[in-house]
C-alpha cells in the first residue's frame, strides 16, 4: 500500500519541536533531501563481498514497487523537503522498461537531481536511452582494471561489458559520471592510481568504497581492509601531498 502524505510525519526534535516543518530532518536537525529507490533485488552479477551465492530467494514480482507507485512516493517525499532521488537495485538496469520510470520522475520539476547506480554490464545499451529519458547522472562500480581479477571477484566473464558502459556513459552525454571502487587488500590495492588514470579518462570522480562486512553472504576479513590513511599515504607517494 501507498502511504498519503498525511501519514508520513517528519522527525521532531527538541531544536525543532517549537517550529513545526513539513521537511524530513534527521535528529540533528538536518534535512534530509536524499531519496534511493531500489527498483530490483536482482543482480547479475555475484561479487564475493556481496551476495556470492548463485543460487538466491529473489522477491516475487508482485512485491515489487510498480512504477506508478514509485512516481507517487517520490511526490510525497517532495512533498517532504526531497529534491533528489537516486534509483538503485540489486543492478536496476535489469529493471524491463525502467527509462519509462526515469522519464516519469524526470518530469517533476521538483527534482534537482536524478541519478542511477549500476554495475554497468548492461549500460553501453541503454547509455544513450536513459540519457534521452532524463536522467541527469550515473554511478558506476568498477573495482579493477584487471579482466581476470574481475571474474575471480564476481564469477562472471563481463568485465570488456562494463568498460564499454562507462564509455557508452560519456559518450552518451552525461556529466558528473563517478566510479566506486571496493578497495580490498591482496586483491585489488596494487590499482590505487591507475583507476584514477582511468577516470581522468572519463573526466569520472573515482571513490574508494571501504570493504565491509554486510554480513551472510562475504568472507570478510580485517585485515583486507585497506584504512583511508593508507590509500592517501600511497597516493601522495605519487601525486604528492594530498589536501582535502
Amino acid at each position: 500500500m501507498v502511504p498519503k502524505s498525511e501519514d508520513i510525519k517528519p522527525l521532531s526534535t527538541p531544536s525543532t519541536m517549537q517550529h513545526k516543518s513539513s521537511v524530513l530532518q534527521d535528529t540533528y536537525g538536518r534535512p534530509l533531501k536524499n531519496l534511493r529507490i531500489s527498483v530490483t533485488d536482482r543482480c547479475n552479477l555475484r561479487c564475493q563481498y556481496c551476495m556470492p551465492e548463485e543460487e538466491y530467494l529473489w522477491l516475487s514480482r508482485d512485491s515489487i514497487l510498480t512504477f506508478e507507485e514509485i512516481s507517487t512516493l517520490v511526490d510525497v517525499f517532495i512533498l517532504l523537503g526531497v529534491d533528489k532521488v537516486r534509483l538503485t537495485g540489486g543492478e536496476p538496469l535489469l529493471r524491463k522498461d525502467l527509462p519509462v520510470l526515469i522519464e516519469m520522475l524526470a518530469k517533476k520539476p521538483q527534482l534537482r537531481d536524478l541519478a542511477l547506480t549500476t554495475n554497468a554490464v548492461l549500460l553501453a545499451d541503454q547509455a544513450e536511452v536513459l540519457y534521452q529519458a532524463g536522467l541527469h547522472r550515473l554511478t558506476a562500480s568498477l573495482d579493477t582494471l584487471s579482466p581476470e581479477r574481475f571474474k575471480a571477484l564476481t564469477r562472471r566473464d563481463t568485465h570488456a561489458r562494463v568498460l564499454a558502459g562507462i564509455e557508452a556513459a560519456g559518450a552518451a552525454g552525461f556529466e558528473g559520471l563517478k566510479i566506486d571502487t571496493v578497495m580490498m587488500r591482496g586483491y585489488n590495492d596494487d590499482e590505487l592510481v591507475p583507476l584514477i588514470e582511468f577516470g581522468k579518462r572519463w573526466r569520472a570522480e573515482v571513490r574508494f568504497i571501504e570493504y565491509m562486512d554486510v554480513g551472510g553472504a562475504t568472507h570478510w576479513q580485517l585485515d583486507r581492509v585497506l584504512p583511508r590513511v593508507e590509500m592517501l599515504e600511497r597516493l601522495s607517494h605519487h601525486y604528492g601531498p594530498i589536501e582535502p
